[in-house]
This record gives structure tokens, C-alpha cells and sequence, in this order.
């Protein structure tokens, strides 16, 4: 409507200037209702077509959306395994700090397990005092193999000389079992060793990995005890947190509730356009937006990335091929916006729809030394039409209470 009569001001109005005071023609004698379409013809013909270019220029290069909403993550409350709730630590809706315990599992069978580690680590750790206990007794078992054997050695050496001195003095018969002894008591002292070699192995390889796989299954029961503690993982807020004592949860069926990181949805705002505005989509765009949760009032955007996919044609492998016809409608241009002054978001629930519109800007292409004349006055033009849809948007915002509360039967 507003571009319709800004385009009657410079057609139909010119033109029934011209015939009422140059040419004579007075409305209701020659210009009547039913000579309007043939008297006004050509200022009606060029303002439809003058109307319908502006609205094309300022849609195109002024590209407006309603569909524009403040997004947010949320994060699933999910224990790691599987379980009972025992204990339940916040309510409905409460804010939460990184590490806060939000409820706990069943955990008997873990404590059981991890009980079962510890006293397995006690007993490795027993076990290493008794093998030094064993190396302290090899080595005094050595001690004695080896006196023995001197011993029986030095009787063995001394009646070999006497034997060697004054043969027949001492019966060969001793001699031999002297020998025998003497043997006898080195092979005491070679298993005193082995048994001394063998204590020093446990105590120096053997109980140490026992010991150490004790305590990774021990470290592992701790792991699996600390699962049934379910913390926050940031800080934010936990909203329609509905588990109770007694509830079974499940990590892949059954999510406990969800977690609201602390300032999601209030630092971007993204906006879908129309596929055909792509060409005019750029980072650093200046924007405003007006949304459902604050209404009156323009928030300054500026544009910061867009998307350079199309999420409609997304598509996973399978075994069947894909028919584009099977698209039920184009998809939009993805496109984050942030507000141009700190804070601008304040006071815009998350989640809530907004109203976007995108303003082009040629001012350096305009300041260029090389830009021809006519194309500096084509890029002034497009600059400055869109002057009418940020009235637009003006308008929208005014009138958006009363649409929402009052036309639509609120």
C-alpha cells in the first residue's frame, strides 16, 4: 500500500495535475468515475509498473523474514549407564553450577564392586609383605646351606690330607661319604638360592603387576561408583526436571531432563531468507530485528555468517534414489545475526520469533573513484529505498501487539 501510493505520486497524480489545469478536464465533467481507467490510463499503467519494480527492488535488495527466532542449546540429563534414581537434589526448575549433583543412581552394586577392588588391593599389598618376608628367609637359609657345607667341606679336606699323609689312617668308606655330604650340602645351598632368586622375582616383578592391576580394577569400580552421580556439565539452568526417586533412567531411552546452558539463545539471532536473496546475503550486513518478547522496540543487527548450504537438499545414503520432486518446499539461506551494541539482546526471551530485515549497502562502491555517474545514481536509488522498509518494519512493530492480542482472537 505504501508503495503503491508513493508510486500514484509520481504517475497518476502528475497526470491528473496535467489534464485538470492544462488541459482543462474537471473531475466529475469530463474525468468521471467511469472515464477514470481511459482519461488516468497511463499514469495507472506506469504506477502498477512502477509499484510492482519497487516492490521487487526493495524486496530483493532490502530482504525481510519472519523467520527469525533465538535459537538455544540444550543439553540432555544423562546418567552413563543405567539405573534407579536413589536420590533426587534439584527441583522442577533450578539454576545450576558446572559439577552441581543433580541426582544419584542405585549404586550398591558399584559400592559392592568397588569394596571387592579394595580388599583385593590390601591383599596384593599383603602379599608383597610376605614375599619380602620370604627374601629375608631365602637369605638366611642361604646362610646356613652355605655354613653346612663349609662345614662338611673343611671335615672333608681334612681327613683327605691325613688320608694323603698316612694312608689307611682313615677308611676310604668315611672319605666317600664325606664327599657324598659335601655334595649334599651344596645342593642345599643352590636351593636356597633358587628359592631366594624366586622370592626376589615376586617381590620385583610378579606382585608389583598383580598389585597394579588391583588397582586399575579398583580405579575402575571408583569410575563406575562416580557414574551413579550425575552432575551438571555447565553451568546454566535445569527446566522441567521431572525425575523422581525410584524412576529407571536410561541412556539411550530414557534422558533424565534437560540443561539450559547459562546464555544460550542470547548472543545470535539466526533468520532464514529466501533462496533468490543469496547473491545479495553478505557478511557485515547492517539489519534490524523486532520480536514476539519485546515488542516496540529495533534491535541493530549486523549479519556474521551465513550458511552456504541450503538445509532442504541435505541428503544421507541409503537405497533409494532421490527424486527432487519430493521436496515440499525451497529451503532458506541461513543466516546469523548479532546485535550491533552490546546488550542489544537483553530482554529478548530465547526461543522467541522475531521479524529480520537486511539492508544493503553500496556506500563504498558509490565512494569509488571508478563508478560511473548513472550507476552512482542506480546504487543511491537501491540505498535509499530501503528507507521504506525500515518504515515497514516500524510499522510491523507497532503493530504486532495488536495483531497478536486483538485480530487474532487472543
Amino acid at each position: 500500500m505504501f508503495e503503491l501510493m508513493f508510486c500514484s505520486l509520481l504517475t497518476i497524480l502528475p497526470d491528473y495535475l496535467y489534464r485538470r489545469y492544462v488541459q482543462g478536464k474537471r473531475f466529475g465533467k469530463e474525468i468521471t468515475f467511469f472515464s477514470v481507467w481511459y482519461e488516468l490510463r497511463w499514469g495507472i499503467t506506469g504506477c502498477l509498473m512502477l509499484t510492482v519494480s519497487l516492490i521487487t527492488m526493495i524486496f530483493y535488495f532490502h530482504p525481510s523474514t519472519s523467520s527469525a527466532a533465538l535459537y538455544f542449546r540444550t543439553v540432555p540429563i544423562l546418567p552413563e549407564g543405567s539405573g534407579r534414581v536413589a536420590e533426587v537434589k534439584v527441583g522442577f526448575s533450578a539454576p545450576v553450577k558446572q559439577g552441581d549433583v543433580l541426582f544419584t543412581l542405585d549404586s550398591s552394586r558399584q559400592q559392592a564392586a568397588f569394596e571387592t577392588a579394595a580388599r583385593k588391593v590390601a591383599e596384593v599389598e599383603a602379599s608383597m609383605t610376605a614375599a619380602q618376608s620370604d627374601v629375608v628367609k631365602a637369605e638366611a637359609q642361604i646362610q646356613e646351606a652355605k655354613a653346612n657345607h663349609q662345614q662338611a667341606k673343611d671335615e672333608l679336606d681334612t681327613k683327605s690330607d691325613l688320608q694323603r699323609r698316612n694312608p689307611g689312617i682313615v677308611p676310604q668308606r668315611d672319605i666317600e661319604k664325606l664327599q657324598v655330604l659335601v655334595d649334599q650340602r651344596q645342593a642345599g645351598v643352590d636351593a636356597a638360592t633358587a628359592a631366594k632368586q624366586s622370592a626376589s622375582l615376586q617381590v620385583s616383578t610378579l606382585i608389583p603387576a598383580q598389585k597394579a592391576s588391583a588397582e586399575a580394577a579398583l580405579a575402575q569400580a571408583q569410575v563406575d561408583l562416580d557414574k551413579t552421580v550425575v552432575r551438571a556439565g555447565v553451568d546454566g539452568r535445569v527446566e522441567q526436571f521431572l525425575v523422581r526417586t525410584g524412576d529407571v533412567v536410561n541412556q539411550l531411552m530414557r534422558p533424565a531432563g534437560i540443561l539450559i546452558p547459562e546464555g544460550a539463545g542470547r548472543k545470535a539471532l539466526q533468520a532464514g531468507f529466501g533462496q533468490i536473496e543469496a547473491q545479495v546475503m553478505k557478511e557485515g550486513m547492517v539489519a534490524e530485528a523486532t520480536c514476539m518478547s519485546r515488542p516496540w522496540v529495533i534491535i541493530p543487527m549486523v549479519i556474521t555468517t551465513v550458511q552456504d548450504y541450503i538445509a532442504a537438499g541435505q541428503f544421507r545414503s541409503g537405497e533409494q534414489l532421490i527424486d527432487p520432486q519430493n521436496i515440499a518446499r525451497p529451503g532458506t539461506i541461513l543466516v546469523f545475526l548479532e546485535p550491533l551494541y552490546k546488550g542489544g539482546l537483553d530482554g529478548v526471551t530465547a526461543g522467541s520469533s522475531c521479524i529480520v530485515n537486511a539492508y544493503t549497502s553500496n556506500h563504498e562502491e558509490i565512494s569509488a573513484k571508478d563508478t560511473s555517474t548513472g550507476r552512482k545514481i542506480a546504487l543511491h536509488v537501491i540505498d535509499g529505498v530501503g528507507l521504506v522498509h525500515a518504515l515497514l518494519l516500524r510499522i510491523q512493530a507497532l503493530l504486532l501487539p495488536i495483531k497478536t492480542l486483538v485480530l487474532s482472537g487472543h
